[in-house]
Protein backbone atom coordinates (compact mmCIF):
# COMPACT_ATOMS: atom_id res chain seq x y z
CA UNK A 1 0.00 0.00 0.00
CA UNK A 2 1.41 3.25 -1.14
CA UNK A 3 2.37 6.55 1.84
CA UNK A 4 0.46 9.09 2.39
CA UNK A 5 3.73 10.97 0.74
CA UNK A 6 3.58 9.02 -2.38
CA UNK A 7 -0.34 9.46 -2.79
CA UNK A 8 0.09 13.15 -2.67
CA UNK A 9 3.27 13.10 -4.90
CA UNK A 10 1.07 11.14 -7.21
CA UNK A 11 -1.89 13.99 -6.41
CA UNK A 12 0.41 16.60 -7.24
CA UNK A 13 1.60 15.24 -10.62
CA UNK A 14 -2.05 14.69 -12.07
CA UNK A 15 -2.56 18.28 -10.88
CA UNK A 16 -0.11 19.72 -12.55
CA UNK A 17 -0.17 17.59 -16.06
CA UNK A 18 -3.81 18.43 -15.65
CA UNK A 19 -3.15 22.09 -15.58
CA UNK A 20 -0.60 21.78 -18.13
CA UNK A 21 -3.14 20.04 -20.60
CA UNK A 22 -5.94 22.53 -19.66
CA UNK A 23 -3.92 25.03 -20.41
CA UNK A 24 -2.53 24.28 -24.15
CA UNK A 25 -5.75 22.80 -25.56
CA UNK A 26 -5.49 23.47 -28.62
CA UNK A 27 -9.42 25.03 -28.42
CA UNK A 28 -9.11 27.06 -26.29
CA UNK A 29 -9.80 30.45 -27.38
CA UNK A 30 -6.77 32.95 -27.64
CA UNK A 31 -8.22 35.83 -25.25
CA UNK A 32 -8.76 32.76 -22.48
CA UNK A 33 -5.49 32.40 -22.99
CA UNK A 34 -4.45 35.88 -22.74
CA UNK A 35 -6.36 36.10 -19.66
CA UNK A 36 -4.77 33.65 -17.93
CA UNK A 37 -1.19 35.27 -18.41
CA UNK A 38 -2.22 38.65 -17.98
CA UNK A 39 -3.46 37.16 -14.59
CA UNK A 40 0.49 38.14 -13.67
CA UNK A 41 -0.47 42.12 -14.22
CA UNK A 42 -1.74 42.07 -11.19
CA UNK A 43 1.38 42.36 -9.30
CA UNK A 44 1.97 45.44 -11.67
CA UNK A 45 0.90 48.50 -8.79
CA UNK A 46 1.67 51.24 -10.15
CA UNK A 47 3.56 52.90 -13.05
CA UNK A 48 3.69 56.20 -14.31
CA UNK A 49 4.92 57.77 -18.00
CA UNK A 50 8.47 58.70 -16.38
CA UNK A 51 8.89 55.12 -15.86
CA UNK A 52 8.69 54.74 -12.00
CA UNK A 53 6.87 51.66 -10.83
CA UNK A 54 6.09 49.83 -7.81
CA UNK A 55 5.53 46.29 -8.17
CA UNK A 56 4.93 43.18 -5.72
CA UNK A 57 7.38 40.40 -6.29
CA UNK A 58 7.60 36.86 -4.87
CA UNK A 59 7.71 32.94 -5.90
CA UNK A 60 6.05 29.73 -4.57
CA UNK A 61 7.47 26.62 -5.41
CA UNK A 62 6.15 22.92 -4.60
CA UNK A 63 8.16 19.90 -4.98
CA UNK A 64 7.29 16.03 -4.38
CA UNK A 65 10.23 13.93 -4.31
CA UNK A 66 10.75 10.24 -4.12
CA UNK A 67 14.12 8.70 -3.55
CA UNK A 68 15.36 4.72 -3.03
CA UNK A 69 19.22 4.32 -2.85
CA UNK A 70 20.23 1.22 -1.13
CA UNK A 71 21.23 3.08 2.08
CA UNK A 72 17.88 3.88 2.42
CA UNK A 73 14.94 6.11 1.03
CA UNK A 74 13.24 9.55 1.10
CA UNK A 75 9.99 10.95 -0.09
CA UNK A 76 7.82 13.89 0.55
CA UNK A 77 5.56 16.05 -0.85
CA UNK A 78 6.69 20.16 0.40
CA UNK A 79 6.79 23.26 0.05
CA UNK A 80 10.19 24.39 -1.45
CA UNK A 81 10.48 28.05 -1.11
CA UNK A 82 7.79 30.74 -0.77
CA UNK A 83 8.91 34.53 -1.11
CA UNK A 84 7.01 37.99 -1.34
CA UNK A 85 8.08 41.71 -1.69
CA UNK A 86 8.33 44.46 -3.94
CA UNK A 87 10.26 46.14 -6.47
CA UNK A 88 10.31 49.76 -7.20
CA UNK A 89 11.91 52.13 -9.02
CA UNK A 90 11.73 56.42 -8.17
CA UNK A 91 13.84 58.77 -10.29
CA UNK A 92 16.52 56.55 -11.49
CA UNK A 93 16.77 54.52 -7.78
CA UNK A 94 15.31 50.99 -8.02
CA UNK A 95 14.48 49.19 -4.50
CA UNK A 96 14.08 45.85 -3.74
CA UNK A 97 12.83 44.13 -0.49
CA UNK A 98 11.95 40.54 -0.35
CA UNK A 99 11.34 38.35 2.64
CA UNK A 100 11.61 34.25 2.39
CA UNK A 101 9.24 32.12 4.46
CA UNK A 102 8.78 28.60 5.62
CA UNK A 103 5.26 27.36 4.53
CA UNK A 104 5.75 24.07 6.11
CA UNK A 105 5.94 26.05 9.67
CA UNK A 106 3.15 27.28 11.16
CA UNK A 107 2.76 30.71 10.17
CA UNK A 108 4.53 32.56 13.63
CA UNK A 109 7.45 30.31 12.46
CA UNK A 110 7.33 30.73 8.76
CA UNK A 111 9.90 33.52 8.61
CA UNK A 112 12.76 33.04 7.65
CA UNK A 113 15.23 36.01 6.83
CA UNK A 114 15.27 38.65 4.01
CA UNK A 115 16.83 37.87 0.70
CA UNK A 116 16.71 40.98 -1.52
CA UNK A 117 17.13 43.87 0.50
CA UNK A 118 18.82 46.45 -1.66
CA UNK A 119 18.66 49.75 -3.95
CA UNK A 120 20.60 49.99 -7.45
CA UNK A 121 21.50 52.65 -9.57
CA UNK A 122 21.74 52.93 -13.57
CA UNK A 123 23.79 55.16 -14.70
CA UNK A 124 23.82 57.15 -18.16
CA UNK A 125 27.26 54.75 -19.30
CA UNK A 126 25.08 51.56 -18.60
CA UNK A 127 26.38 50.46 -15.75
CA UNK A 128 24.45 49.67 -12.56
CA UNK A 129 25.67 49.40 -8.85
CA UNK A 130 24.04 47.52 -5.96
CA UNK A 131 24.22 48.32 -2.26
CA UNK A 132 22.99 46.25 0.77
CA UNK A 133 21.87 42.87 0.66
CA UNK A 134 21.93 41.02 -2.74
CA UNK A 135 22.78 37.38 -4.82
CA UNK A 136 26.11 36.73 -4.98
CA UNK A 137 25.53 34.67 -8.07
CA UNK A 138 28.21 32.05 -9.90
CA UNK A 139 29.04 28.96 -11.22
CA UNK A 140 26.45 27.62 -14.38
CA UNK A 141 23.29 27.71 -11.62
CA UNK A 142 24.40 29.91 -8.73
CA UNK A 143 24.22 32.82 -11.18
CA UNK A 144 20.50 31.61 -12.51
CA UNK A 145 17.60 32.53 -10.66
CA UNK A 146 15.65 29.64 -9.11
CA UNK A 147 12.60 31.16 -10.99
CA UNK A 148 14.85 30.27 -14.33
CA UNK A 149 16.32 26.75 -13.37
CA UNK A 150 15.88 24.24 -16.01
CA UNK A 151 16.19 21.45 -13.80
CA UNK A 152 14.20 21.15 -10.19
CA UNK A 153 17.11 22.08 -8.30
CA UNK A 154 20.30 23.06 -8.97
CA UNK A 155 23.23 20.77 -9.87
CA UNK A 156 25.37 19.37 -7.10
CA UNK A 157 28.62 21.32 -8.87
CA UNK A 158 26.73 24.37 -7.58
CA UNK A 159 25.41 22.87 -3.86
CA UNK A 160 29.20 22.15 -3.63
CA UNK A 161 31.16 24.84 -4.50
CA UNK A 162 28.57 28.16 -4.78
CA UNK A 163 27.71 29.81 -1.33
CA UNK A 164 24.06 28.40 -1.10
CA UNK A 165 22.88 31.15 1.54
CA UNK A 166 23.09 33.19 -1.74
CA UNK A 167 22.21 36.71 -0.46
CA UNK A 168 25.04 38.67 1.45
CA UNK A 169 25.43 42.44 2.14
CA UNK A 170 27.35 44.29 0.22
CA UNK A 171 27.95 46.19 -3.25
CA UNK A 172 28.55 45.30 -7.05
CA UNK A 173 28.48 46.85 -10.25
CA UNK A 174 28.00 45.25 -13.09
CA UNK A 175 28.02 46.95 -17.10
CA UNK A 176 28.83 46.03 -20.72
CA UNK A 177 32.03 46.79 -22.48
CA UNK A 178 33.65 46.70 -26.31
CA UNK A 179 30.21 45.41 -27.48
CA UNK A 180 30.21 41.85 -26.75
CA UNK A 181 31.72 41.83 -22.96
CA UNK A 182 30.43 42.09 -19.66
CA UNK A 183 32.03 42.24 -16.41
CA UNK A 184 30.75 42.26 -12.67
CA UNK A 185 32.88 43.11 -9.61
CA UNK A 186 31.69 42.59 -5.83
CA UNK A 187 32.83 43.10 -2.06
CA UNK A 188 30.25 41.48 0.03
CA UNK A 189 30.44 40.45 4.13
CA UNK A 190 30.48 36.81 4.81
CA UNK A 191 27.97 37.37 7.79
CA UNK A 192 25.55 35.00 8.07
CA UNK A 193 22.93 37.20 9.26
CA UNK A 194 18.99 36.66 8.31
CA UNK A 195 18.89 40.51 7.81
CA UNK A 196 21.39 42.85 6.93
CA UNK A 197 24.99 41.91 8.46
CA UNK A 198 28.69 43.23 8.22
CA UNK A 199 30.34 42.63 11.25
CA UNK A 200 29.86 38.67 12.37
CA UNK A 201 32.77 37.15 9.97
CA UNK A 202 35.12 38.16 6.88
CA UNK A 203 34.26 38.60 3.70
CA UNK A 204 34.84 37.77 -0.22
CA UNK A 205 34.83 39.35 -3.38
CA UNK A 206 33.42 38.11 -6.35
CA UNK A 207 34.79 38.91 -10.31
CA UNK A 208 33.15 37.76 -13.35
CA UNK A 209 33.81 38.36 -17.30
CA UNK A 210 31.43 37.48 -19.70
CA UNK A 211 31.57 37.46 -23.35
CA UNK A 212 28.83 36.88 -25.70
CA UNK A 213 29.21 35.44 -29.51
CA UNK A 214 27.51 36.25 -32.68
CA UNK A 215 25.57 33.17 -34.66
CA UNK A 216 27.96 30.84 -36.75
CA UNK A 217 28.31 27.06 -38.19
CA UNK A 218 28.35 26.00 -34.67
CA UNK A 219 25.42 27.42 -32.55
CA UNK A 220 23.19 30.93 -32.87
CA UNK A 221 23.66 32.84 -29.87
CA UNK A 222 26.58 31.46 -26.72
CA UNK A 223 27.53 33.32 -23.56
CA UNK A 224 30.56 32.20 -22.19
CA UNK A 225 31.35 32.97 -18.24
CA UNK A 226 34.31 33.18 -16.23
CA UNK A 227 33.89 33.60 -12.45
CA UNK A 228 36.36 34.01 -9.90
CA UNK A 229 35.86 33.88 -5.90
CA UNK A 230 38.43 34.99 -3.29
CA UNK A 231 36.99 33.97 0.15
CA UNK A 232 38.65 34.96 3.82
CA UNK A 233 38.74 32.33 5.79
CA UNK A 234 36.55 32.70 8.57
CA UNK A 235 35.35 30.01 11.34
CA UNK A 236 32.03 31.95 11.02
CA UNK A 237 31.57 32.73 7.71
CA UNK A 238 28.07 31.86 6.27
CA UNK A 239 29.76 30.17 2.75
CA UNK A 240 31.53 27.23 2.12
CA UNK A 241 34.47 26.55 2.90
CA UNK A 242 36.41 27.36 0.01
CA UNK A 243 39.34 29.91 -0.39
CA UNK A 244 39.18 30.04 -4.02
CA UNK A 245 36.51 29.31 -6.17
CA UNK A 246 36.87 29.38 -10.25
CA UNK A 247 33.91 28.52 -12.69
CA UNK A 248 34.01 28.67 -16.64
CA UNK A 249 30.56 28.30 -17.98
CA UNK A 250 28.91 28.58 -20.99
CA UNK A 251 25.46 28.39 -22.59
CA UNK A 252 24.29 27.83 -26.20
CA UNK A 253 22.03 27.37 -28.63
CA UNK A 254 21.42 25.91 -32.03
CA UNK A 255 17.70 26.17 -33.29
CA UNK A 256 15.51 23.80 -30.82
CA UNK A 257 18.90 22.13 -29.53
CA UNK A 258 21.17 23.80 -26.76
CA UNK A 259 23.75 23.02 -24.27
CA UNK A 260 24.93 24.51 -20.60
CA UNK A 261 27.85 23.89 -19.40
CA UNK A 262 30.25 24.46 -16.23
CA UNK A 263 33.79 23.76 -15.20
CA UNK A 264 35.09 24.92 -11.79
CA UNK A 265 37.47 24.11 -9.05
CA UNK A 266 37.27 24.74 -5.60
CA UNK A 267 40.44 25.35 -3.05
CA UNK A 268 39.41 24.15 0.21
CA UNK A 269 40.41 25.48 3.95
CA UNK A 270 39.55 24.05 7.50
CA UNK A 271 38.55 20.28 6.51
CA UNK A 272 37.03 21.06 3.44
CA UNK A 273 39.10 19.36 0.34
CA UNK A 274 39.90 20.75 -2.58
CA UNK A 275 37.35 19.61 -5.44
CA UNK A 276 36.74 19.52 -9.05
CA UNK A 277 33.68 19.53 -10.95
CA UNK A 278 32.52 19.46 -14.74
CA UNK A 279 28.34 19.68 -15.52
CA UNK A 280 27.17 19.36 -18.88
CA UNK A 281 23.62 19.99 -19.36
CA UNK A 282 22.18 19.54 -23.08
CA UNK A 283 18.08 20.04 -23.97
CA UNK A 284 15.78 20.36 -26.85
CA UNK A 285 12.66 22.55 -27.04
CA UNK A 286 9.79 20.58 -28.74
CA UNK A 287 7.93 23.83 -28.47
CA UNK A 288 7.49 27.02 -26.77
CA UNK A 289 5.58 25.06 -23.64
CA UNK A 290 7.71 21.24 -24.14
CA UNK A 291 11.48 21.12 -22.99
CA UNK A 292 13.33 18.07 -22.60
CA UNK A 293 16.80 18.23 -20.34
CA UNK A 294 19.74 15.66 -19.79
CA UNK A 295 22.45 16.43 -16.98
CA UNK A 296 25.32 14.56 -16.30
CA UNK A 297 27.37 16.38 -13.04
CA UNK A 298 30.74 14.79 -11.93
CA UNK A 299 32.45 15.93 -8.42
CA UNK A 300 35.50 14.63 -7.14
CA UNK A 301 37.70 16.06 -4.33
CA UNK A 302 41.44 15.39 -3.59
CA UNK A 303 40.90 13.58 -0.35
CA UNK A 304 38.37 12.22 2.09
CA UNK A 305 34.92 13.26 3.30
CA UNK A 306 35.30 16.70 0.03
CA UNK A 307 31.72 15.95 -1.96
CA UNK A 308 28.30 16.51 -0.58
CA UNK A 309 25.08 14.82 -1.70
CA UNK A 310 22.00 16.77 -3.35
CA UNK A 311 19.56 17.97 -2.03
CA UNK A 312 17.21 14.93 -1.04
CA UNK A 313 20.10 12.62 -1.74
CA UNK A 314 21.31 14.03 1.86
CA UNK A 315 18.27 13.38 3.40
CA UNK A 316 19.23 9.71 3.17
CA UNK A 317 22.79 9.62 3.81
CA UNK A 318 24.31 12.84 5.47
CA UNK A 319 27.94 12.22 5.13
CA UNK A 320 30.51 13.01 2.68
CA UNK A 321 32.66 11.30 -0.15
CA UNK A 322 35.11 12.11 -2.28
CA UNK A 323 33.72 11.11 -5.81
CA UNK A 324 29.98 11.34 -7.04
CA UNK A 325 28.36 11.23 -10.29
CA UNK A 326 24.77 12.13 -11.67
CA UNK A 327 22.78 11.49 -14.28
CA UNK A 328 19.23 13.31 -14.40
CA UNK A 329 16.86 13.62 -17.44
CA UNK A 330 13.34 15.13 -17.26
CA UNK A 331 10.69 17.39 -18.89
CA UNK A 332 9.55 20.98 -18.52
CA UNK A 333 6.46 22.33 -19.05
CA UNK A 334 6.31 26.49 -19.61
CA UNK A 335 2.37 27.50 -19.17
CA UNK A 336 3.53 30.99 -18.89
CA UNK A 337 7.05 30.76 -19.71
CA UNK A 338 9.40 30.46 -16.74
CA UNK A 339 6.71 32.07 -14.96
CA UNK A 340 3.84 29.06 -14.25
CA UNK A 341 6.00 25.98 -15.24
CA UNK A 342 6.24 21.95 -14.23
CA UNK A 343 9.36 19.93 -13.89
CA UNK A 344 8.99 16.23 -13.75
CA UNK A 345 12.32 14.59 -13.73
CA UNK A 346 14.30 11.12 -12.92
CA UNK A 347 17.83 10.79 -11.74
CA UNK A 348 20.34 8.50 -10.59
CA UNK A 349 23.15 9.29 -8.65
CA UNK A 350 26.18 7.39 -6.82
CA UNK A 351 28.96 8.85 -4.39
CA UNK A 352 32.27 7.06 -3.27
CA UNK A 353 33.49 6.50 0.31
CA UNK A 354 37.40 6.08 0.20
CA UNK A 355 37.31 6.63 3.71
CA UNK A 356 34.24 4.53 4.66
CA UNK A 357 32.90 6.59 7.29
CA UNK A 358 29.32 6.63 6.09
CA UNK A 359 29.30 8.79 2.77
CA UNK A 360 28.19 6.16 0.06
CA UNK A 361 25.43 6.41 -1.91
CA UNK A 362 24.13 4.84 -4.58
CA UNK A 363 20.29 5.32 -5.59
CA UNK A 364 17.33 6.65 -7.67
CA UNK A 365 14.58 9.79 -7.37
CA UNK A 366 12.12 11.71 -9.24
CA UNK A 367 10.82 14.83 -8.79
CA UNK A 368 7.71 16.93 -9.82
CA UNK A 369 7.85 20.61 -9.18
CA UNK A 370 5.64 23.67 -9.64
CA UNK A 371 7.55 26.41 -10.42
CA UNK A 372 5.61 30.10 -9.99
CA UNK A 373 7.05 33.50 -9.97
CA UNK A 374 5.34 37.12 -10.41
Amino acid sequence: MMSPQVQSSIKFISCSLAAFAITSMPCAAEEEKSAFESAWDVADIWENEEGDYFKLSGRLHQDAAWFDADQGEYEDLLWRRFRFGFKSSFYGATISLEGDFDLNESLSDSYNRLTDANIAWTFDNGATLKLLKQSAGFTLDGKTSSKKLLTPQRNNLTNNLWFTAEYFTGISITNDFAEDWTYYAGVFSSDPEEEIGFTEAAYFTLLALGREFSANDWFDEGVVRLDYVYNKEDEDAGTRDFGHVTSLSGQFQKGQWGLRTDLAYGSGYFDQADLFGVVLMPYYDQNEIVQYVMRYTYLNSDGDNGVRLGRYENRIVGDRGDQYHELFAGVNFFLNEHKFKIHLGAQYASMDDDANDGGEYDGWGVTGALRVYW
